[in-house]
């Protein structure tokens, strides 16, 4: 049976509006300016969690304590020293004292490890979660960490940036900054392994693959992932099948959390309770929430987090910093380009020195008021920092494009009747989600050039005049799809894509030629999984035949549209090996028979 799905017309909508130095550290440098110490704290339930602390030389004056809590190792362990300590360097200029601590269940600490562990409001006697190990923590350092000045601030990138918002909520009257960095806030929204209830197939088997192993004794060794046998990713995944079937032939059904998934299909109250934005109520800290617009983990998180902050604290110091970075980029690179686009400058460094650095020295170690925006966040169009008091700004308004005829782009609604424009989607010929022989997951497809599927006939790509002046989009996008299929299910995918001119002249960066012309520069796309279209806890069958309205909330951009570019929107069903092949009938992806995997148009 062939299943039928047809883009009847398609309404986007936006909230539009129409900035160095560096100080050298060595890692020998480290080791002539601090000290290291070991130490295992007790937490309230009895276990101890391994903390390694770095001490500076310098005690003429009181300094402050910069803690992250990591399940990614708090080592080297022993006399070895980090390479990097701290955010950035400036943090062991200015001598504060840098912590890091495995969290219960990892590497050296005592206990059971628990993904995104959830909060427990109003604990009570030995009742811990991560905010309760983070108290009890700066409660022992405050107290016994030679020369600190009773101030605490705590950060973290990916992982480590959900347990610094747990910090926020510790309640440790010496937690006094906070910046959660790419934080992992709801892995079945946004982040990680499902957007909107799509799976993210190859993220969450590679990933698990090593991290979500058993570990029955505290051990310094990092657990080993699985290796692909052969360096084509694409195949590899399309003859795996489902996650329950590749979990069960190479994992040998050995990873807890692959279960839970598996167990846990629609947003329940497993993935409920793990969604730390209920709970971001603080007290204390002041919050620097940073992000990358590229950034294909855990982009809608910082969103997400920042949000959250705001709406639940009226009155807190709380900002954003979303710039032109992959994960973790603005403190693992300089950020003057990523991929093929270059950048204004190394917009990387001026974040951790002119933004990170002083919101910590401010509220931790006397420093100056910082001077920073409520919102700062990098034009990806116009390639340029730009700074709000609120996010989005107040100075908006709300621009509607409609899909037209031969796939055009345009502001005006279709005059003529109802038309539709059709595809087969063909899950056995899923569409890539990047270029070339896949031999990884590139952070880099986030930004690339969509030329390597905008002549697929399973791939729609609606297309703008030339921009005559220049606009920008600021904010959340929203699409809305008007479908008809005869199938039960189906995956949509958006991408907001900027078409550089024909005359767009060449370039290289680090010795690589890019050819401009007509360059399609992804600027934002997202996924829904169509059974999720009205509740991501009640999944419901489309009706065959039935036109249905699908809306799709895409991640916050900030990108200016420059004359002579043009403005795409690509719609797709398949985003593969990325997101697992949807059956495109209202059955269980994750365990989904060869046979049950059907056609769609």
């Amino acid at each position: 049976m062939m299943n039928t799905t047809k883009t009847i017309a398609c309404l986007l909508m936006w909230t539009g509006m129409t900035l160095l130095c560096k100080a050298q550290v060595s890692d020998q440098w480290i080791k002539e300016h601090y000290t290291k110490s070991e130490v295992d704290i007790r937490m309230r339930d009895g276990l101890t969690l391994h903390t390694v602390i770095y001490s500076p030389l310098e005690t003429s004056v009181k300094h402050p304590v910069m803690l992250c809590r990591t399940p990614y190792s708090a080592g080297p362990y022993g006399a070895e020293f980090r390479k990097n300590l701290g955010p950035s360097e400036w943090f062991v200029k200015a001598n504060y004292i840098i912590v890091y601590q495995d969290v219960r269940g990892k590497y050296l600490s005592q206990g059971d490890f628990v993904d995104v562990r959830p909060f427990i409001p109003n604990k009570k006697g030995k009742q811990f979660d991560e905010a309760s190990d983070t108290y009890d923590t700066v409660d022992w350092l405050i107290k016994n960490v030679k020369n600190n000045n009773g101030k605490v601030g705590v950060w973290g990138i990916s992982y480590p940036g959900f347990y610094a918002s747990m910090a926020a909520l510790s309640g440790h009257p010496a937690v006094l900054a906070v910046s959660p960095q790419a934080p992992v806030t709801n892995w079945f929204i946004g982040d990680d392994f499902h957007h909107n209830g799509a799976f993210f197939l190859y993220d969450a088997f590679v990933f698990y693959s090593g991290f979500g192993k058993p570990r029955p004794k505290p051990t310094p060794l990092p657990a080993q992932g699985f290796q692909l046998p052969y360096p084509d990713a694409y195949h590899f995944f399309l003859q795996g099948g489902s996650i329950a079937q590749m979990h069960r032939r190479y994992l040998k059904d050995s990873i807890p959390f692959l279960h839970d998934l598996v167990k846990h299909p629609n947003y329940d109250e497993f993935w409920q309770a793990r969604d730390i934005r209920q709970h971001m109520v603080v007290k204390y800290p002041a919050l620097l929430t940073t992000g990358g617009l590229f950034d294909a983990e855990d982009c809608w998180g910082a969103w997400a987090t920042y949000r959250s902050f705001e709406e639940k604290n009226p009155g807190i110091t709380n900002r954003v910093v979303m710039g032109p970075w992959f994960h973790g980029g603005w403190a693992r690179s300089d950020g003057s380009f990523f991929g093929d686009i270059p950048f204004d400058s190394p917009t990387a460094e001026y974040y951790r020195k002119e933004i990170e650095f002083p919101f910590f020295e401010e509220h931790l170690n006397n420093g100056a008021k910082a001077n920073a925006a409520e919102a700062t966040v990098y034009d990806t169009g116009a390639r340029r920092w730009r700074q709000f008091d609120r996010w989005p700004s107040g100075n908006t308004q709300v621009n509607t494009w409609y899909f037209q005829p031969n796939e055009a782009l345009a502001p005006q609604a279709v005059s003529s009747p109802l038309q539709f424009t059709e595809y087969l989607s063909d899950p056995n010929k899923p569409v890539p989600f990047q270029d070339g022989i896949i031999t990884n997951r590139s952070r880099e497809y986030m930004i690339a050039d969509q030329r390597f599927v905008s002549n697929r006939p399973d791939v729609l790509s609606f297309t703008s005049p030339e921009i005559k002046e220049a606009f920008s989009v600021a904010g959340e996008v929203k699409a809305k799809l008007y479908i008809s299929t005869t199938g039960t299910d189906v995956d949509f995918v958006v991408k907001i894509i900027d078409v550089f001119p024909d005359t767009a002249a060449n370039y290289e960066i680090e010795g690589r030629k890019i050819i401009a012309s007509q360059y399609q520069m992804l600027v934002r796309a997202e996924v829904i999984r169509a059974r999720y279209r009205n509740s991501l806890s009640n999944p419901e069958a489309l009706v065959p035949g039935q036109p249905t309205l699908i809306e799709l909330s895409l991640p916050d951009v900030m990108h200016t549209f420059l004359p002579g570019h043009r403005m795409m929107i690509q719609v797709q069903s398949s985003w593969f090996p990325l997101v697992d092949r949807n059956p495109q009938q209202f059955i269980d992806p994750y365990t989904a028979t060869p046979s049950q995997y059907k056609k769609s148009l």
